[in-house]
Formats: structure tokens, sequence, C-alpha cells
């Protein structure tokens, strides 16, 4: 029986992404995300009215205590609103798939799966930015010489000439020293600047090397995006063209594709399994869906002010056997319109389908499937169906098709027959 292949995963896990976003999308969720808005609002507004009550006076106590109440109240009123909105959504889901189906073309354009590899954007972080270079020091002013002031008058008459001149060798024997200590400094901060520039240059060499060294991965990185994409394409070409020649494995796999694409609700999983004649242009089909315990059994939910408690009222055993049923019936009819919908070439002619439940048996504890629908169709009798008027169950009938006479409790169909004489 053949899986789902590279193409149909690829697909499958494509089309649950954008299930989930049609489902935020949907108007039963934002009524269910307003629902839990308000919960949570409620909720918040009595535990305040709760705190409240327990600083106020007596007076004002009683009347907080009061307002807590109605608040919590209308806080669980909205969680079991909330409640019961997803239980609608969740029946609505299992009552449409037929319906669903229907709403959209089930082809596939196999073109449209090729792909251009996308590349993000080089970012290298900081050594994509240059260090800045270190400034020169700023250097103190050269000292300047001041010389003694001559000896005038009298002074000069007693020895002021002399004490003069030594005072002017004095003084420029320290403007000596302080020039050559001047030049020393200058050199000192001359060589720390010359040692900073060396080592900002060689730090800016090694940020330059890793800058390319990572381009360079980048490219790398790039290159091999490119060729996986390239790689994925060809494949998918040679997909394409065996698909054309009718290589049994190319049908199979583009089925597998289109039953990816059919997305069924959280609450009712249903895989398919299928294996291809060339000679005959059949597709055997295997389809199981979830047991019905799998599905909710709720009708509705309501708050009991008197407990304190939310309580669920349970479907009447009828109401969910019709329901479980008719779910069954509709996987069927709308598995088999969505391979001769898709199957635009006419390469499938027929299709043998038998739809069951795997489960441990309770009388061996082993693994068991139990067959519910078991129907051929063939694709000219099939295309005479105006399936958006039709009740599943009598179609199926119509189609000569062995049914169980109690899905919901897992009776098996009479499958003794053969799909093949059945239908004959």
């Amino acid at each position: 029986m053949a899986r789902r292949g590279f193409f149909a995963e690829l697909n499958y896990q494509a089309q649950q992404a954008e299930k989930r976003q049609r489902q935020q999308q949907a108007a039963a969720v934002r009524a269910h995300n307003a629902a839990v808005r308000r919960a949570e609002q409620t909720a918040r507004a009595a535990e305040r009215a709760r705190v409240s009550a327990q600083r106020a006076s007596e007076a004002d106590r009683k009347a907080a205590e009061k307002e807590a109440k109605r608040l919590h109240i209308e806080a669980r009123e909205a969680e079991v609103e909330e409640l019961n909105m997803e239980l609608v959504a969740a029946y609505e889901e299992i009552d449409r798939l037929l319906e669903a189906t229907l709403e959209v073309d089930d082809y596939v354009d196999l073109e449209a799966l090729k792909l251009a590899a996308t590349h993000p954007e080089f970012a290298p972080g900081k050594i994509s930015e240059p260090i800045r270079p270190p400034l020169p020091s700023h250097l103190r002013d050269a000292p300047k010489y001041h010389a003694p002031i001559p000896p005038t008058g009298l002074a000069s008459a007693f020895g002021g000439k002399r004490k003069h001149a030594a005072a002017v060798e004095k003084a420029q024997a320290e403007h000596a020293q302080a020039l050559r200590n001047h030049e020393t400094y200058v050199a000192e901060r001359a060589a720390s600047h010359n040692r900073a520039l060396a080592k900002h240059a060689a730090d800016e060499q090694e940020r330059l090397s890793k800058l390319a060294k990572a381009e360079e991965q980048y490219q790398v990185e790039c290159q091999q995006r490119d060729a996986d994409a390239q790689a994925r394409n060809e494949e998918l070409t040679k997909f394409i063209n065996d698909l054309a020649f009718d290589m049994p494995a190319a049908i199979e796999e583009y089925i597998g594709i289109v039953l990816a694409n059919s997305v069924y609700p959280d609450s009712f999983p249903v895989e398919h399994e299928h294996t291809f004649d060339l000679t005959t242009r059949e597709l055997t089909m295997s389809v199981f869906v979830p047991e019905p315990s799998a599905l909710p059994s709720v009708k509705e939910y309501r708050y009991v002010k008197a407990k304190d408690e939310i309580v669920a009222t349970q479907l009447s055993a009828k109401a969910q056997k019709d329901r479980y049923s008719s779910a069954v019936y509709e996987v069927a009819l709308r598995t088999l319109h969505e391979i001769f919908e898709a199957d635009r070439a006419g390469k499938i002619q027929s299709v043998a389908l038998t739809l069951g439940v795997n489960r441990v048996a309770p009388a061996t504890g082993r693994p068991e499937t139990v067959p519910l629908v078991q129907v051929a169709a063939a694709r000219e009798t099939f295309s005479e169906l105006n399936l958006a008027d039709v009740v599943a169950v009598e179609t199926l009938k119509h189609l000569g098709a062995a049914l169980s006479k109690n899905p919901f409790d897992l009776i098996p169909a009479d499958i003794s027959r053969g799909v093949r004489q059945r239908n004959s």
C-alpha cells in the first residue's frame, strides 16, 4: 500500500499550516477568542472585587462580596459560552465533511510546487562595522622661556648685574630641561598613539578577515539552498514526466499529494493508503477513520449556580450514532470525489475503496481493522452524481456498496463477496 511520499508529505504539512491559519480567521474562532477575553476580564474583575471586599468596611464588604459573586457567575457563564462555542465549531466541521470538499478544486498543479530558493539577508553582526581608529592624544603646549627681569638703578650698581646673570643662566638651564622633558613627553605620546594605531590596524584586519569568512560561509549556504531547490525542482520535473507517461509510482504519489490536501477536523482525523494497477487503471484504497469514542459526545455545557459547577449534557445515543454514521459515509464519498476530480487526465478509471477503523479487538487483544464501507465506483458513473444534493448513505447504496448495519457499534460490513462482485 502506498503511503505519503516526499512531495505528498510536504504538501500535507503545508495544508496543515494553512488549515491552522484558516481556523484563526474563522468566525467561530473569533467568537471563541472573544468569549475567552470576556472570561478573563470577568475573572480579573471578580478577583479585584474579592480583594476589595477584604479591605472594605462591613457595609462596603457585603456590597463588594455581592459584586464579587456576580462577577464570578459571569466568569463561569463566559466559560460555559466558550465551551459550547467550541462544541458547535467541532460538530459543524464533522457535519460538513462532504460539503467542505465540494467548495474547492482538488486538482493539484504540480508546476506550482516548484520553488526558488529564498535567502536570508546577510547579517554578520558587529563585524560588519569598521572599528573606529584611535584619536591622537591632546598634547600640552611646549614650555615658554621667561627671562629674569634685569636690575635697574642702584640695584644694578651693587652686584645686581652679577645676580641677574646668574638668574638668567639658571632660567635658561631650567628652560632647556623643560624643553627636553617636553620632547620626551611628546615622544612618549607619539609612541603610545603609534601602538594604538598598530593595534587598531591589527584588530581591523582581524575584523575584515572574520567578515570575509562570514560572507564566504553565507555564499556557501546560499549555494546550498540554490542546489537544494534545483535538486527538488529536477526531482519534481522527473515526477511530472513520470506522471505524464503513466508510471504507477508517479500516479500513486500524485494521489498522495491530493489526499494530503484533504485536511480533516482535529476531532476526526482520516488516513489513507492506496495502490494503482495500470493494467485495470483502478486505484485500490484503504481509508481509516477514528473510533466512535474519539468524537465529542457532549450536547452542551451549562452552569449550575447552586453548586458552582459546569456540567455537561450528553448527546443522545441516537444523535451520536447518526453523526458518526453520517461522517463515515461522507468520508467515503469525499475520498472518491477528490480522486476523480483531481485526476483531470483520467488516468484512474475506477476506485475500489474499503473504509474501516483500526482498533484493538476486544476478544483477542490484537490489532484489527473493522470494515465499515466497501464500494467500487467507475469514473463515468461517479461523474453523473450531483454530490451537493445527495444523502451519502443513499449514494453509497446506489453504487452497490457494502455497508455496516451500525458503524457506531463497529459492526463490520459484509465484504465477503468482494468489492467487484458486489458492484457488478
